[in-house]
């Protein structure tokens, strides 16, 4: 299960209100609030620097944290909302929310793919083809997978492999109604190049059987 939830570092922020923020602002820092779960709202000032590494890392709407504010226990936390300075785009107020255990949530998590050499397919040149390397899936913020797991073994060139040939983590689903594709496994580039040749070859010949 995930042993690397991201810690996020904070600081408590003991004024409220437009003045305390445009302060925070001046002190390099950007100033938020952590909301939801049983606790009170907790004013907060992160380092400018530090978030705007990792907005730029992507998907921070979609990660869990491990929030860690001194003289606070640690609390999990998603981020709902990024205000931005509409000029610059720059983060100007950040919104937390905490979550409980038990707390459902969209999350993207990685697909590892195992058993290359006993693929077929592979064996025979094929290309693994990677559609999505991660999934989005509803889980249990208590239990959130590292990872999921495709099984290569058995395939063969031309398969496709769809999120219902997988085995989710238990109370885990996509977010996704369809089903799907994760991965398939194509031809080489020689044999459909030669594959191209010949589609090119049969239709010239069928225009000229066409034009006679």
């Amino acid at each position: 299960m995930a042993g690397q939830i991201p810690d996020l570092h904070a600081e408590a922020r003991t004024g409220t209100g437009k003045g305390a923020a445009r302060q925070a602002r001046r002190d390099g820092m950007v100033p938020g609030i952590v909301y939801g779960g049983e606790g009170e709202p907790l004013p907060i000032n992160i380092p400018f620097n530090k978030l705007l590494k990792k907005l730029k890392e992507g998907r921070f709407l979609s990660t869990l944290f491990n929030l860690k504010v001194e003289g606070q226990e640690d609390v999990r936390v998603i981020c709902r909302n990024v205000q931005r300075d509409v000029v610059k785009d720059l983060p100007t107020h950040i919104d937390l929310l905490r979550l409980r255990r038990t707390s459902q949530i969209a999350l993207f998590i990685h697909v590892d793919f195992i058993n290359e050499e006993e693929a077929p397919g592979i064996k025979k040149g094929g290309v693994l083809t990677v559609v999505r390397p991660e999934v989005e899936l509803m889980v249990t913020a208590g239990d959130i997978p590292e990872s999921i797991t495709v099984d290569l073994a058995g395939l063969n060139i031309g398969d496709i492999v769809h999120i219902s040939d997988v085995t989710l983590p238990e109370g885990a689903k996509p977010t996704v109604d369809r089903d799907f594709v994760i991965a398939n496994i194509s031809a080489p580039s020689s044999l459909r190049s030669a594959g191209d040749d010949e589609e090119e070859a049969a239709d010239a010949e069928a225009e000229g059987d066409s034009a006679e």
